[in-house]
């Protein structure tokens, strides 16, 4: 009888053990239907379209990217989603005398899958071999390359736009850039055009050009498409009251915007001013100096106005103008802002520092004028986009002084339109110049510079037809000096390729065919290029 209870006994502990479903715990997003696909119970979810995050568990770290600063390294881990059960602790080692020392670990945050880890006492005078190891078996591992500063010329790759309407590799872009290696790469935003969907998004951009990135310095700053916007004005951080955000502000919960901004950017130097703006949303405008070269990082949308309820509406849409007998200045008064007062300060500071540099050049998002006649098709003119920095005026002026004050170059991208052009201020040619590089893909939104009466600006340049000096739609003064139209090669799209050179004080611009061969030489190049020109 005690043998049959004791059994029985046994059996009810089984079975009752067997309908307990285990408890998992995992963390839950504060913001709904935004990355749903990486984010709360990610792994019950359809298969991604964007990229598979269901990966081997030895490749699950994605890749690490980074920067050095005075002395202080910053590195961003960025894994794929983890499974609950999966330690979240990521370990950074450092290769010393042939053998490898973990010197700081992490934990990784659920909200983006990325971590950072921040060195200070950095020695920047040689190269140095990292990898970041989580679990058993995932590595990912690369090099901390030693500041460049012996070297007469430094480069950097530009890169912008990488369209979501090609999912595909980016190997020849990638092979390219290795073959010219870079001191530092630069993507101007836009990394990610999937709204919705950040992490999958930004996983898949990485996947595409961490060999680009593996063994250098590297800058990625988010635009209007990676924190879910078409266009975008963010009026310090506030709350859009609108679907597309025209009248200034974010249209996605703050939470999803933080998040966005930690994994794209939290590897960059510290902010010149970390206070965050509205919503508790922070800001990395900041500078890095490589190889005496000193760059500015600017946010030229996030303190920016607004149009809707502003100005009157002159075309489709609140932020496009077709009428091209409308009045400039009726649309720059007092109270818009571009840049803002705390992006003014740091710039007009930054720009007073000399000692120790050689060149310095501005990066930020999008270009200071209207550069594009033709939107989207052939067939659609717009006379002024107040998407592009352009506007407000004022706000312009105000960049562009501080720009020149600095004797510094402008890189830029966003327009998917390459173009090399020197702005005037209150005169032709008084500013500075710029280079938008073109888009990564340009099979999504194409634009053309076409001057209406297609007729050469005066002192045009003879590289191309429509140069020389233009107003544009907003009456701002510009001395184009070339332009890659989508009608050329690679329906435009490509990258472009910056060299400082500190002995004669000289920076050339680059622009290559995303189906180019650097190895062949100039002849690859847009049309129209390469510029050196004298800041």
């Amino acid at each position: 009888m005690k043998k049959l209870t004791v059994i029985l006994i046994l059996l009810f502990l089984a079975f009752s053990c067997g309908d307990k479903k285990k408890e998992i715990t995992y963390v839950k997003a504060p913001f709904k239907n935004l990355d749903t696909l990486a984010t709360n119970d990610w792994w019950n979810r359809a298969k991604n379209p964007i990229i598979n995050l269901k990966v081997e568990r030895d490749a699950v770290i994605a890749f690490g990217i980074y920067t050095v600063s005075n002395n202080v390294l910053k590195l961003s881990a960025q894994l794929f989603p983890l499974y609950p059960e999966e330690t979240r602790e990521i370990r950074l080692e450092l290769k010393n005398n042939n053998s490898w020392e973990e010197v700081q670990t992490q934990n990784v945050n659920e909200l983006g899958w990325s971590c950072l880890f921040r060195i200070e006492n950095w020695n920047s005078s040689k190269d140095t071999y990292y990898r970041l190891k989580h679990g058993k078996n995932a590595i990912y591992e690369g090099m901390i390359r030693k500041d460049p500063k012996e070297k007469k010329e430094i480069s950097m790759a530009a890169l912008s736009c990488n369209s979501s309407k090609d999912r595909g590799g980016r190997e020849n872009i990638v092979k390219n850039i290795n073959y010219q290696n870079p001191d530092i790469v630069f993507f101007a935003g836009d990394q990610s055009y999937d709204h919705k969907e950040h992490t999958a998004a930004w996983i898949k951009f990485g996947m595409q050009f961490r060999e680009v990135f593996r063994n250098r310095p590297c800058i990625t700053i988010p635009d209007d498409h990676d924190v879910g916007h078409g266009n975008f004005w963010g009026e310090g951080g506030k709350k859009a009251s609108d679907k597309k955000g025209t009248d200034g502000g974010y249209i996605w919960h703050d939470g999803y915007v933080k998040m966005v901004e930690r994994c794209q950017t939290a590897h960059l130097p510290d902010p010149f001013n970390p206070t965050p703006v509205q919503q508790g949303i922070g800001v990395y405008y900041t500078n890095i100096i490589v190889g005496e070269i000193d760059f500015a990082i600017i946010e030229d949308r996030k303190f920016k106005s607004g149009p809707k309820g502003k100005i009157p509406k002159m075309g489709s849409r609140p932020d496009h103008i077709t009428d091209p007998n409308y009045n400039p200045s009726d649309i720059d008064f007092e109270g818009l802002t571009l840049l803002g007062e705390r992006q003014l300060e740091f710039l007009n500071q930054w720009a007073e520092v000399q000692e120790g540099l050689k060149m310095k050049a501005v990066l930020s998002q999008t270009g200071f004028s209207g550069g594009a006649h033709l939107h989207g098709r052939k067939k659609s003119r717009l006379h002024a986009d107040l998407d592009s920095n352009g506007w407000p005026q004022t706000g312009r002026n105000k960049a562009l002084r501080a720009i020149k004050k600095a004797n510094a170059v402008h890189i830029a991208g966003d327009q998917h339109l390459a173009t090399v052009m020197q702005h005037g201020i209150d005169e032709f040619d008084d500013g500075p110049w710029a280079f938008l590089s073109p888009a990564i893909v340009n099979n999504f939104y194409s634009r053309w510079w076409w001057p209406k009466n297609e007729k050469p600006g005066k002192n045009n340049n003879k590289r191309l037809l429509w140069t020389g000096q233009y107003l544009d739609g907003f009456n701002n003064k510009i001395t184009m000096h070339s332009y890659a139209n989508p009608d050329n090669r690679s329906n435009g799209g490509g990258y472009g390729f910056i060299r400082f050179n500190k002995v004669d004080n000289k920076v050339t611009f680059e622009c290559w065919p995303r189906d180019a061969d650097v190895s062949k030489g100039d002849s690859e190049q847009f049309p129209g290029w390469p510029i050196a020109v004298n800041p």
